[in-house]
């Protein structure tokens, strides 16, 4: 399927495009980072243009979000009213979200975007409110296609060389974002401790 879609890129190149990266968000298997990868490549040879093929990725992908996150914040709050006092772990979700949901929703375009699809619609079960949810997701869904598409361009004509760097930049990113994570827990743990035996 892959190498059929490929085929269409020179054709149907902006369309296919914005209907993968859509798609994609909502969890359907399509190679959309092949895709932008191999965009990215007709963007160099010159048979794409470079602002139209990053605007279609980005707002298929968009889209997709935004139908995601509209079905948990309808579909999700009818599940809340019916499940009544068994609903105590979604509100506690929807507190963290609120607290944390930022976070999750910038990485789960890029970092972890196998997860985007279903932190959509978590984040619109939780009540995570939609401009913060946007913005998030926006800036998340530019790092994702401009990662891609640009690697594709710098990477002319060599889908494999583009698709390896572009897994170990995400493997470096997510072993730094972990890194910084557990830095920050422990600094947190750590100056806990420090304040509770100075009072």
């Amino acid at each position: 399927m892959t190498d059929w879609l490929l085929a269409l890129v020179p054709t149907y190149g902006l369309w296919l495009l914005a209907a993968a990266t859509f798609l994609s968000c909502l969890a359907i298997p399509i190679p959309a980072s092949i895709l932008m990868l191999a965009a990215g490549g007709f963007v160099a040879a010159g048979d794409l243009p470079l602002v139209g093929t990053m605007a279609a990725a980005v707002s298929g992908a968009i889209l997709g979000d935004q139908l995601g996150y509209r079905v948990g914040r309808h579909g999700g709050q009818r599940a809340v009213q019916w499940l009544g006092s068994r609903a105590a772990p979604v509100e506690k979700a929807r507190a963290l979200l609120e607290r944390r949901g930022s976070v999750a929703v910038f990485f789960s375009r890029w970092l972890v975007s196998a997860l985007g699809p279903y932190v959509n619609v978590a984040a619109g079960a939780a009540g995570l409110s939609w401009a913060r949810f946007t913005l998030w997701g926006v800036l998340g869904e530019s790092v994702w296609t401009g990662l891609y598409v640009g690697l594709g361009y710098g990477f002319t004509g060599n889908l494999a060389a583009a698709s390896d760097l572009a897994w170990t930049i995400l493997a470096f990113a997510g072993a730094a974002a972990v890194a910084i994570g557990l830095g920050y827990w422990l600094f947190t743990i750590l100056r806990h401790d420090g304040t509770g035996q100075a009072g």
